[in-house]
């Protein structure tokens, strides 16, 4: 009977991790995305709150954080479309999302987020390193 239970044991914890697993990586895509629409939206304040707090203490303010994003990452701050690609662990409470985008021109993009859970369990961005497409036009 001990041998029993404890196969069961077995066979359904890499179950349940994975279930955690999916929930944070459903959690980290929908910190990137909520950030994204924001911008689309020019929603400072919720775009502001999806940046960790290392990336607040840099910009002390909503407006001071969305006028970076608009000269520093136009592609991301006006995106035509996007799609998260890619989620990876990164570290041990890390994830890092692919992201692609074509901005409003129609270029398109690469942009790679990093990502941290907080103490609270919520998933913060950061950073977000932004690149041309290979054979992207322009």
């Amino acid at each position: 009977m001990r041998t029993v239970i404890l196969l069961l044991a077995l066979l359904t914890s890499p179950s349940v991790a994975l279930a955690v697993d999916t929930a944070a990586r459903d959690a980290a895509r929908a910190t990137v995305e909520r950030q994204i629409d924001a911008f689309q939206r020019d929603d400072a304040a919720t775009a502001y709150a999806q940046a960790a707090p290392a990336i607040q203490s840099m910009f002390p303010s909503p407006e001071t954080f969305i006028a970076m994003v608009r000269q520093g990452y136009a592609a991301v701050y006006r995106a035509r479309r996007y799609s998260v690609d890619r989620i990876e662990e990164a570290g041990d409470d890390g994830l890092a999302l692919g992201v692609t985008l074509q901005d409003a021109e129609g270029t398109d993009w690469a942009a790679l987020y990093s990502l941290e859970k907080q103490a609270d369990g919520a998933w913060r961005i950061t950073g977000c390193r932004l690149v041309k497409a290979p054979g992207s036009n322009a």
